[in-house]
């Protein structure tokens, strides 16, 4: 039995994907977002960060990698992925390994992962914390990777930032200069960034709270306890 073809092909043209299409019409491109079934590309883009305490003999390497979304579209954002803490010291390696994993399966799952940062910032070290560089205060090492993880998605736009307008700014600059003339000094101790004597502030946990005017203000975030 033989069987008889009564179409043929005379031609072709190339289609276009969708998402291709779309760019030109104008039309909505599909967006994709953040969720458990997103694979992780070959290629992530990211950044290090340095955590030095004092309860530790050697430093903590924070890596966090980001994964882009709808690149080249108006919908293009940057979302974190996956997050590492390397240090040469291992006698905390379980508890390090145990919230690395936790944290990235939190940011791969999609959603807001911004309230991790004030859930790490909250943990309270029972020997105590410590003060920076410059005159912050740690409540705990836990509490310096959310600070860690607060800057970088400050950075990477999933977080806002506190900012002082330039006006305020003066204002600080004006009054602290007033503040270390009055004392006759312009060393900063035991921060660097801060006068002598200057007391923990409870908004932003910068030692830099003075007596300005006869009112306890902040000279990191211009907080006042009279307003």
């Amino acid at each position: 039995m033989s069987l008889k073809i009564e179409k043929r092909i005379t031609g072709f043209s190339l289609v276009q994907p969708e998402t291709d299409k779309a760019r030109e019409t104008g039309d909505a491109v599909p967006v994709v977002q953040m969720d458990e079934t997103l694979q992780r590309p070959e290629t992530l883009v990211g950044a290090t960060y340095k955590i030095k305490s004092p309860l530790f003999e050697h430093a903590l390497y924070v890596t966090i990698n980001d994964i882009v979304l709808n690149p080249g579209t108006p919908h293009e954002q940057r979302r974190p992925f996956e997050i590492f803490i390397n240090s040469k010291g291992m006698e905390h390696f379980q508890w390090i390994v145990a919230l690395t994993r936790i944290m990235s399966a939190v940011f791969r799952k999609g959603g807001d992962c911004t309230f991790l940062v004030e859930e790490l910032k909250a943990v309270f070290d029972p020997r105590g914390g410590y003060l920076k560089r410059g005159g912050v205060y740690m409540p705990s090492l836990v509490a310096e990777i959310g600070a860690v993880l607060e800057r970088h998605l400050i950075a990477i736009g999933l977080m806002e930032g506190q900012k002082l307008d330039e006006e305020q700014r003066l204002y600080l600059a004006e009054k602290r200069a007033a503040y270390e003339a009055s004392l006759g000094t312009s060393t900063a101790e035991p921060g660097e960034d801060f006068p002598p004597g200057a007391q923990l502030c409870g908004k932003c946990n910068a030692q830099a709270v003075v007596q300005l005017d006869g009112c306890a203000t902040c000279l990191n975030c211009g907080h006042s306890k009279c307003g």
